[in-house]
């Protein structure tokens, strides 16, 4: 990689995109001026210092962390200008007005870096043409960077050149993006609404348009096209209102206005009852009214034959549920299309018009088929992309089903396949594990190899790529133990392997036998697994052995767990925690007691117990009450309860960090723990990290022998705490015993203040309140509860 940094950036405009484009790059601690207009009166950053505010409302939370938000620093045009000297990287996101980016960007040309990047966030606009705007030296500099909204969890950014784009700058870029903003990124060409949206939006205008043929609710249609065909939760038309009903005619019509030629023109257009709500101000979520509304707590939905809202009460026909249910994708396509319901009939037609769509447009659009497929992934939210579903469903049947619905004039086009449909690609697929089709070159293209994608040791992949294996070195039904020889040999790796990475007795043995096997044979070991990190112990297992009246067992169980937990933290080689997801309970334990952590940006974690009337006893009380002992020896009044306080409250009231920087603020990870944006670096660091940790002479540390307690004077202190509250209302009689019993294992026990004591005692201590908790008949209400629904009770 080459040395290419951000040191620092400016964002041209302070709306919801501008804002939190700021947001992300503060999370990734680039300093950020965010640019507006002046205010009319007072302070002339008022704007920006709005949107800055704003931030920290949001939610999802666009920071990483509250405090980052002081990286950005409000500017406006009119006064600092001269801020933009500084910055390496300038990002355009005002309104989608030509004009209006013309002129600002000739205001700013005179103020910029020689070497600075200018980019446009444009969501498809032509870049060449935004680039007319600038000076001939700072062409050749500039680019369009679209990120999607919201720009923190969002992965795609979609990065156009211009035919003077340097193309060495391009690779810079794209590298930055990937590791330190962690995005995927596509190579869009400079067409309109580039390459998610021009295939997104005409989903969704195909959804509309086969919606009104059939007479469907929007209701039911979402249902129909969410999570059951593998689209997000959020569906079509309640995206629609999230994006915006305004926002989303702006796209529309820039299709309209841009793409006269094209087969589908015709449907280019926003549809009248959305015209009328986009004329009566419900532009959607942010107006609160849209296709949908939300009255009290009843979700109500636009009846166009009523012109009226209606309670939304989304069914799937249970005939064509079972159709979606089959597991065999050609057979399933075989019988929608088959159907005579309305719902099967829907289905068929929108997959059928996207595939024929993405196949005609492939070649203007995209350089292959796999940078399609990764935008309908990364930008909307789909688990395949249209020709990945295509070809699990068989490429040749769909071809000719589609063909034959074409020539029969039923499609939304009359516009043939391209012949490459029917060429070498039939037979081969447009996916295979040296590349992905490339209509305009006819030929199959492989992945980029900027050397940043080596970092990635499991890259996503689209159906039909290989994928990287590991060699086995021993597993059981919870663990597997292996390695990579062609990265390291030297280093194993541990991963859980029972659905959702449950902390059962198979994984407890598993992972201690895998330290014992490290220990002997290997000069470090990475625990990792693909995303969730761990959600805690089997609750299933417990649940049983309570209804059998195992409580010794239990407390068996539960020594064991410590001791796998001590067994991680004391290992003769070291041990890092590769964190990516959920990492609840005592996943979060266990990463607790590694050497080091390797965390994912989107990492939540936790000490969750007291939502099922538990506490942490793996282990997580234990490591706290340590650290506060530590922590106190180094101030004058050495009182370890000060560093309890913030703990318990964060153990009583069961708080996840919103990400890896908030885990390290709660305690859960330490300062020297890295924080990796790009998930999929994750593997390629904590092997980095466990080698530098082996190459500087690791070995096993010291269980501490006198550690300070805060004693009863301490769990006094909490119980204080929680009679207000229980008092307020705030908690119940039983999150009153939960919290009181995390006091007393966070305190060392009920002793005298000050004692000294040593780790086992204090794993004694967690580990009988566990047990006396799970006699609790309330706590097996909330176990029960949980099991069942896999909500928490407040009982």
């Amino acid at each position: 990689m080459s040395n290419f940094y951000v040191r620092k950036a400016a964002v041209l405009g302070a709306g919801v995109m501008g804002a939190q484009i700021a947001a992300h790059f503060a999370n990734a601690e680039v300093p950020v001026v965010l640019f507006d207009l002046p205010a009319r009166d007072g302070d002339a950053n008022a704007i920006v210092n709005r949107a800055i505010d704003g931030l920290r409302k949001l939610e999802p939370s666009p920071l990483a962390s509250r405090d980052r938000v002081a990286y950005i620093d409000a500017a406006n045009y009119s006064q600092h200008l001269e801020q933009l000297q500084g910055c390496d990287l300038i990002i355009e996101a005002i309104a989608e007005k030509t004009e209006w980016k013309d002129d600002l960007y000739r205001q700013i040309a005179p103020f910029v870096s020689p070497d600075a990047i200018i980019a446009s966030n444009t969501s498809g606009l032509s870049i060449n043409r935004l680039s007319e705007a600038l000076p001939d030296a700072l062409r050749s500099r500039f680019c369009g960077i679209h990120f999607f909204n919201p720009p923190r969890y969002m992965q795609l950014v979609e990065l156009i050149a211009t035919r003077r784009s340097d193309p060495q700058l391009l690779d810079n870029l794209e590298s930055w993006l990937v590791s330190r903003l962690g995005k995927g990124i596509v190579r869009a060409l400079d067409t309109p609404n580039f390459v998610a949206n021009r295939v997104g939006v005409f989903s969704m205008l195909a959804v509309m348009h086969h919606t009104e043929r059939l007479g469907l609710g929007f209701d039911v249609v979402d249902a129909l096209t969410g999570p059951i065909i593998g689209r997000p939760k959020s569906a079509t038309y309640r995206t629609a209102d999230v994006v915006g009903l305004d926002t989303l005619a702006h796209v529309i019509k820039t299709m309209q206005d841009t793409l006269p030629d094209d087969p589908w023109h015709g449907h280019y257009a926003v549809p009248a009852w959305l015209s009328t709500l986009i004329a009566s101000g419900a532009l959607g979520q942010k107006t609160r009214c849209g296709i949908f509304r939300k009255d009290g707590r009843t979700i109500k939905v636009l009846d166009l034959a009523a012109q009226d809202y209606r309670e939304s009460v989304a069914e799937i026909d249970p005939a064509v549920l079972a159709i979606l249910r089959n597991r065999d994708q050609a057979e399933k396509f075989t019988q929608l299309r088959a159907s005579e319901h309305p719902q099967a009939q829907f289905l068929w037609a929108i997959f059928r018009d996207i595939f024929h769509y993405a196949a005609f447009h492939l070649a203007g659009i995209a350089d292959n088929a796999r940078d399609i497929d990764f935008a309908m992934r990364w930008g909307f939210g789909w688990a395949q992309g249209p020709f990945e579903s295509w070809q699990a469903a068989g490429w040749q049947a769909i071809a000719e089903a589609v063909k034959a619905d074409v020539d029969a004039g039923r499609a939304m086009s009359p516009a043939a396949l391209p012949a490459w449909v029917f060429g070498g690609v039939a037979q081969r697929g447009v996916h295979t594990p040296g590349g992905s089709y490339s209509a305009s070159a006819d030929t199959y293209q492989p992945r980029s190899t900027l050397p940043v994608y080596q970092r990635q040791i499991f890259p996503e992949r689209v159906l039909g790529e290989q994928a990287a294996a590991g060699c086995t070195v021993w597993e059981n039904e919870g663990v597997r133990l292996w390695k990579l020889p062609q990265i390291d040999e030297g280093i194993a790796i541990v991963s859980v392997t029972t659905r959702n990475h449950t902390l059962g007795r198979d994984v407890i043995i598993g992972l201690q036998h895998a330290v014992a096997r490290a220990e002997a044979d290997f000069h470090a070991l990475v625990l990792w697994h693909e995303a969730p990190f761990a959600f805690g112990a089997n609750l299933k297992e417990v649940a049983e052995a309570i209804a059998a009246g195992q409580f010794d067992l239990l407390e068996k169980y539960v020594a064991e767990f410590q001791n796998t937990a001590m067994a991680l933290k004391y290992a003769q080689v070291p041990v890092v925690a590769a964190v990516q997801g959920m990492a609840l309970g005592g996943g979060c334990e266990f990463l607790m007691h590694a050497a080091k952590r390797v965390i994912a940006l989107e990492s939540y974690i936790g000490l969750v117990e007291a939502g099922v009337g538990l506490i942490p006893a793996g282990g997580g009380c234990k490591e706290f009450a340590i650290r506060a002992a530590q922590q106190a020896a180094r101030t004058a009044g050495n009182d370890p309860f000060e560093f309890i306080q913030p703990v318990f409250m964060t153990i009583a009231m069961a708080t996840v960090s919103k990400s890896g920087v908030q885990a390290r603020e709660l305690g859960f990870a330490v300062d020297s723990d890295k924080i990796v944006f790009n998930a999929n670096e994750l593997l390629y660091v904590a092997l980095r990290e466990a080698r530098a940790l082996a190459e500087a002479g690791h070995c096993a540390r010291l269980s501490p022998r006198r550690i300070k307690v805060a004693g009863r004077t301490g769990i006094a202190n909490c119980e204080m705490m929680l009679a207000n509250m229980k008092e307020g209302g705030m908690i119940s009689a039983h999150d009153y015993a939960v919290a009181r019993a995390a006091a007393v294992a966070l305190c060392g026990g009920d002793i005298e203040t000050g004692s000294l004591v040593d780790e086992q005692w204090l794993l004694s201590v967690e580990r009988k309140l566990f047990v006396e908790l799970l006699k609790n008949e309330k706590t097996q209400q909330r176990i029960r509860h949980t099991l069942e629904t896999g909500k928490p009770l407040r009982n």
